[in-house]
């Protein structure tokens, strides 16, 4: 093997993120990191709602009407379904921790799953919120 750079064309050592086809493995990757800075971020905003129901009743009711909003209807929505995504999600990693599931199939398979507990959660969730239905011990 020669030390010199061959002559020609510079090339990349590497080739660029753009060129690469998504695949759901990648994507999913990319949407659990994201997830994970979601439920960060409205995990705050749950901290500032509780301090406002502890100390300033007129700040508590402002963020509630802001929650009772279309866009905080969404936001919340958002949120638990980051929230269900990444428990799946992490339920995923732990058995890839055991050494279980990193065939593409297996993994394509469990990605797909993990969409579907997530949606499948999310509007649940949702269904039993808007609906008002409620838990009355007998």
């Amino acid at each position: 093997m020669s030390s010199q750079k061959p002559s020609g064309v510079q090339r990349p050592l590497s080739p660029h993120l753009g060129i690469y086809k998504p695949q759901i493995s990648s994507v999913l990757s990319i949407m659990h990191r994201a997830s994970g800075v979601f439920l960060s971020l409205g995990s705050l905003v749950f901290a500032v709602w509780i301090f406002c129901a502890a100390y300033n009743p007129i700040a508590h009711e402002t963020v509630n009407v802001a929650f009772t909003s279309t866009i905080g209807t969404m936001f919340l929505i958002a949120w638990s379904a980051a929230f269900y995504y990444h428990a799946s999600n992490g339920v995923r990693h732990l058995f890839w921790d055991m050494g279980k599931g990193f065939s593409i199939r297996s993994m394509t398979k469990s990605g797909i799953a993990v969409l579907c507990i997530t949606a499948t959660c999310t509007i649940i969730t949702w269904m039993i919120i808007l609906n008002g239905v409620s838990y009355e011990p007998t």
